[in-house]
């Protein structure tokens, strides 16, 4: 039977475990990156932070305003 031995063909292929082991292998690494970035997001946030208030508090007499929302 031409049936079976399609059925015991797509039983034995190991094909479609690689395309599931680079997906899994591919979201591990847009975890790590989204999580470096966010870290890196949050220290660029803090020095521009301490940089808006030496400039705020060092500069007397010019109008120096910063937005501190966070997103």
């Amino acid at each position: 039977m031409n049936i079976a031995k399609e059925l015991l063909r797509l039983v034995n292929d190991e094909e479609g475990l690689t395309t599931v082991e680079y997906a899994i292998a591919g979201a591990l690494v847009a975890a790590a990156v989204v999580t470096a970035f966010t870290q890196l997001g949050n220290s660029v946030g803090a020095q521009v932070e301490r940089l808006c208030d030496a400039a705020s508090t060092g500069v007397s007499d010019a109008s120096v305003t910063c937005d501190r929302t966070t997103p």
